[in-house]
């Protein structure tokens, strides 16, 4: 997933997103310990764009803190 395509997001998506992102990297985890899985970089891509998501989640968090203030 590109940073533009989790831009258009919305918050309530995107934390639904990481929810199901690192479900997926828990799979991912197991099955690798289990066996090795073929491409062991997916595990490093999932990884990414769970950080990917997290930062534009706090991003977003931190913004609205911000007018919140400036309002006050």
């Amino acid at each position: 997933m590109k940073n533009s395509e989790i831009v258009e997001l919305s918050t309530e998506d995107l934390t639904a997103r990481l929810v199901e992102e690192k479900v997926a990297l828990n799979k991912l985890k197991f099955a690798h310990a289990v066996s090795a899985i073929e491409n062991p970089n997916v595990i490093k891509a999932a990884r990414k764009t769970i950080a990917r998501i997290s930062t534009e989640i706090s991003k977003r968090s931190n913004a609205a803190k911000s007018e919140t203030a400036s309002e006050a």
